[in-house]
């Protein structure tokens, strides 16, 4: 499993609407059974096959972790992950608006002067 996910490959996998659908349903799956290609394929409008390259690029950009079962692979969005990167995006978020009130405080300091 990876720990640290790159912020940039996993907004460039998340750019793309299938891998966004494909990870949203993987989302409200049960994350214990986890779904199949196949039952991912059932759920959206996109072939098996397509799923089966979109999850490979998911798995590698450490948002989606795959597990065999018998014969089929499981798949599963990694939460864990997925919490990390929205922190990251939350403190920069933060960071830009403690900067636009200082902005804002200025501006009014120099309107009153």
């Amino acid at each position: 499993m990876v720990t640290s996910t790159s912020p940039v490959a996993a907004f460039a996998a998340l750019g793309d609407e299938t891998r966004w659908a494909v990870l949203e349903a993987l989302a409200d799956a049960d994350p214990a059974a986890g779904l199949t290609a196949s039952a991912l394929a059932a759920r959206l409008p996109v072939t098996r096959q397509a799923i089966a390259k979109h999850l490979v690029v998911l798995e590698a950009a450490g948002l989606v972790d795959s597990r065999a079962v018998g014969r089929e692979r499981r798949y599963r969005a990694l939460g864990a992950e997925l919490t990390a990167l929205g922190r990251r995006l939350e403190r920069i978020g933060d960071a830009w608006e403690a900067r636009l009130g200082r902005i804002a405080s200025i501006a009014e300091h120099l309107e009153r002067g």
